[in-house]
């Protein structure tokens, strides 16, 4: 069967084209951005381990994954329930229904889903804004997105060092305004940053952005990798980035 030609499209919707694949985005709500290429493009999982995204909004960063590596075996937590929708219906037209499970539930509940260090790698790209801070956005979808509203930075890590088996992976995509909580919220849960890319807009601006890679019960030594710079002339993306999105 021909997904692209059977797919219908619901009110306010739209169908987007990124590397390989096709995603179902609301046309005014929630949409992914580059922050998703830029943390698929950064976990280095295994080929054959088990991960797990700590909301997946439209599950793009696990689509991306397992197009990338083809025997990982992934569950996505939305908590959202439009959300959660879009991405099961993501994950079908992908043809990923096999390696991808959407699963709409809280954060805060899978602790008593799954039993402690069931995987290999974690990952998310978690709001950064704590709430009542920042303009917060009137739909939604963003605003959970972008504000803690349903979970705090503080539990999404602890879920995360539950979830992982000694020297699991933990990888995030943050600001970096947050970066000394985050680190030290990281430490508490016996998570130690091993490897940490700062991302810039272009060459001379502060950084937008943060990756980082922390192991469960792991020694101390951090890896700072040479900065990534979103754009070089203008709005044109720098060659590095076109790699990533498969159009240098």
């Amino acid at each position: 069967m021909n997904t692209k030609k059977t797919l219908h499209l619901k009110t306010g919707e739209t169908l987007d084209n990124i590397k390989d694949i096709q995603i179902l985005q609301a046309k005014n709500g929630y949409r992914f951005s580059i922050d998703a290429v830029l943390l698929e493009q950064f976990i280095s999982a295994r080929h054959s381990s088990h991960g797990i995204e700590l909301g997946t909004g439209s599950g793009i960063i696990s689509i991306l994954l397992a197009k990338r590596l083809h025997k990982v075996r992934i569950k996505a937590v939305e908590l959202q329930k439009t959300l959660a929708g879009r991405a099961k219906r993501n994950v079908k037209i992908n043809d990923l229904e096999d390696r991808i499970e959407i699963l709409q539930n809280d954060m805060k509940d899978l602790k008593e889903m799954y039993a402690t260090n069931s995987f290999n790698f974690v990952y998310a790209n978690p709001p950064f804004r704590k709430p009542k801070t920042g303009r917060m956005s009137i739909d939604r979808e963003k605003a959970i997105a972008r504000h803690e509203i349903e979970i705090s930075l503080q539990e999404l890590v602890s879920t995360a060092s539950y979830l992982l088996k000694h020297s699991g992976r933990l990888y995030l995509v943050y600001h970096p305004f947050r970066l000394a909580e985050l680190i030290s919220l990281l430490r508490e849960s016996r998570l130690e940053p091993k490897r940490m890319r700062f991302v810039h807009s272009k060459k001379g601006d502060e950084a937008k952005m943060v990756l980082i890679e922390a192991a469960k019960g792991s020694g101390t030594w951090l890896k700072v990798e040479p900065p990534l710079y979103l754009y070089e002339k203008g709005r044109t993306y720098s060659e590095e980035v076109l790699k990533m999105l498969d159009k240098a």
